[in-house]
């Protein structure tokens, strides 16, 4: 495939759960298997929902998992970290995505893939959603919705994949500040340490919130919004859009958007075995500066 096709990177829905079988030499779960005999089917079939039924809830996207909970401190090192909550449609709130309160109190990034998919028709509401930090809950102004795809886009892709919305009240919560610059990597090939914190936690992941120390080991060249994708090892399930990669010093440089399923099937390619975040600068660092000059909500202390 040829580097431009990658780097174009159209989204995938964040967290598609893969699974490599590695004792034993097995295959994959959805790999082609011999069928079993006529008496044995019914067993067999019983014996893959539990295993599937196990996987969707405990398995890491890769064999190596160092996900662990969020704790206190995490929280301080990591500020504005919280969640986008949605309601069915029977009106149950749902943990829908983890979000950051940055720049202002009253101001949240998220991914766009929450409000529309990959051909842009809307999905959800605003209105029917709300930000969770701090143990409280904050609605938002929903005409305050600013996606970060151009008008003429027809399509969402990583590096247009964020929204920046307003709460209606400023949120009572440490934030995260808005970075200085964009992040200081170059593009292609590397190994930048990061932690994904993911407040939102994960499906495949037990606890409510996690913190895993990973790798970016690629930056695509810059596409929608002049803005570069990352891809890296970092484990990841369904919730975990929106999480937050931080280099060593604490600075957010990317925020995480889709992981691509891997498939024993294929030889190594970075195509099916890194997810992808989408860098903090170009036209998503421009809108978020630009909000935090237009905010005029009274600055907590």
């Amino acid at each position: 495939m040829a580097q431009g096709q990658r780097a174009q990177g159209r989204l995938a829905v964040c967290g598609l759960l893969a699974v490599v079988v590695w004792a034993g030499g097995g295959t994959a779960l959805g790999d082609d298997a011999p069928h079993p005999p006529p008496d044995a089917a019914a067993p067999a079939r019983e014996r893959a929902r539990d295993i599937a039924k196990d996987i969707t809830e405990t398995a890491a996207l890769y064999p190596q998992d160092g996900r662990r909970d969020l704790t206190s401190s995490d929280r301080a090192r990591y500020p504005g970290a919280g969640v986008l909550w949605c309601r069915r449609s029977d009106g149950v709130p749902q943990k829908a995505a983890a979000a950051w309160l940055i720049g202002t109190p009253s101001l949240v990034m998220l991914n766009a893939h929450n409000f529309r998919n990959r051909q842009l028709e809307t999905t959800r509401a605003v209105g029917d959603c709300y930000f969770q930090i701090g143990g409280r809950n904050y609605d938002f102004v929903a005409e305050s919705l600013h996606l970060g795809v151009a008008a003429d886009a027809t399509r969402l892709h990583i590096t247009d994949d964020w929204a920046l919305l307003r709460l209606a009240r400023p949120a009572e919560a440490p934030r995260q500040p808005v970075p200085d610059g964009a992040p200081d990597l170059s593009t292609g090939d590397l190994s930048l340490a990061v932690s994904l914190v993911a407040p939102g936690g994960h499906q495949n992941y037990r606890g409510d919130s996690s913190l895993e120390t990973c790798t970016i080991r690629r930056i695509d060249p810059p596409t929608e919004g002049g803005i570069r994708r990352a891809r890296h090892d970092c484990n990841d399930g369904y919730g975990g859009s929106g999480s937050g990669l931080f280099d060593e010093a604490g600075r957010l440089v990317a925020m995480q958007s889709a992981s691509l399923s891997m498939n024993s099937r294929h030889a190594f390619d970075i195509e099916f075995h890194y997810g992808s975040a989408l860098l903090i600068e170009g036209a998503l660092l421009d809108a978020l500066r630009r909000a935090q000059r237009e905010d005029t909500t009274p600055q907590a202390p």
